[in-house]
């Protein structure tokens, strides 16, 4: 796993073979914090990681300054991962918890500025994921939510839908909040 750009740009961490996570590739990964890039400033932002993995998409967060990132993850395999990350990294705006991300949404009372969900392709009610968030009271004015999903998928009939990007086989559904 390769941190792209920011304070820990261009650090490798070996991903441990047992994972069963499906990182976002260093491409899709690299093309979508562009994106982001342009929409807001993620100095000072808080910003939450749904179905963490291997952590990369929080460690690109943290790079990049975010002020807090909440990494929920279910899998104590990647858990174990991300923490020994985060220490090695010597971070301490790193949430991390370990649970269900339905039950995490469900009962969270703190907004952030951009949520990022990358869940398992093969989650048996993946569809449900975008609209538990846009309908979750995590959000606030300005929140950004993206969503990473299959080329099976298309939620662009959304409320707050902004945009798709593809980038090879990785597609990724923009969301931003205007009002809520």
């Amino acid at each position: 796993m390769r941190i792209i750009r920011g304070k820990f740009g261009r650090r490798r961490f070996n991903v441990p073979t047992n994972i069963s996570a499906r990182p976002t590739t260093d491409f899709a990964r690299e093309n979508i914090f562009n994106v982001i890039d342009n929409l807001i400033d993620l100095e000072g932002c808080d910003a939450l990681d749904l179905f963490a993995g291997t952590g990369a998409i929080s460690f690109e967060f943290l790079s990049r300054e975010c002020r807090t990132v909440t990494a929920v993850e279910k899998a104590a395999t990647q858990f174990r991962f991300i923490k020994e990350v985060a220490q090695q990294l010597n971070v301490n705006n790193l949430r991390l918890v370990r649970g269900d991300v339905f039950k995490y949404i469900s009962t969270c009372d703190q907004t952030f500025d951009i949520i990022f969900a990358d869940p398992p392709y093969d989650l048996p009610n993946f569809a449900d994921v975008p609209k538990a968030i846009l309908e979750s009271s995590m959000l606030k004015e300005g929140t950004l939510v993206i969503v990473e999903h299959s080329k099976a998928y298309d939620f662009s009939s959304l409320p707050h839908f902004m945009e798709h990007r593809a980038y090879g086989s990785v597609n990724f559904s923009i969301f931003q909040i205007n009002s809520i």
